[in-house]
């Protein structure tokens, strides 16, 4: 689907219709699948938008036909990042992921891993950022196991929510 298709759809429908629970979201990417599409997963906390983000989520919408990202959930990205976090509440970042022109659905996952999400979506490709290659990603076995392939995109300039925390916080 080319972009300008993307953006016509996503100004016709509201934003929150485009997260759906998991067993939900896996009926729809079977039926993708089954026409030919290519879908991509990718994860994440996704608590401060960034730059790093934006370009990191068009680099994995060009991997496929449909990208889907997972959002750690609120209780997720506190057993990931510590107490404080997450400063945004995940029905937001949620929303907010929603929005943006090159994602087409979300999903949230409570585990403190994506091995389910992958398990149960049987995603064509799972996209991990410039931090990791593809022997240190974690979840390659799972992703190989079910057929996909692990893909590294982004900006390899490096971009933290943490080092934004920071910032902000001795602004104080």
């Amino acid at each position: 689907m080319n972009w300008k298709v993307r953006c016509v759809l996503k100004q016709a429908s509201d934003s929150r219709h485009r997260i759906l629970p998991l067993q939900e979201l896996a009926e729809n990417v079977r039926s993708w699948k089954a026409a030919g599409q290519r879908v991509v997963l990718t994860n994440g906390c996704f608590d401060l938008l960034h730059v790093g983000h934006v370009r990191y989520l068009y680099s994995a919408a060009a991997e496929g036909d449909v990208l889907v990202v997972a959002v750690n959930s609120d209780a997720g990205v506190r057993g990931l990042k510590g107490p404080g976090r997450p400063i945004q509440a995940e029905n937001e970042r949620a929303e907010i992921l929603a929005a943006l022109e090159p994602v087409d659905w979300v999903t949230l996952f409570d585990e403190p891993t994506v091995e389910r999400v992958i398990r149960t979506l049987r995603p064509d490709i799972h996209c991990k950022g410039t931090d990791y290659t593809v022997e240190t990603v974690p979840e390659r076995a799972v992703v190989a196991e079910v057929g996909g392939e692990v893909r590294i995109v982004g900006d390899t300039t490096d971009h933290a929510t943490t080092d934004l925390v920071s910032r902000i916080r001795a602004l104080d």
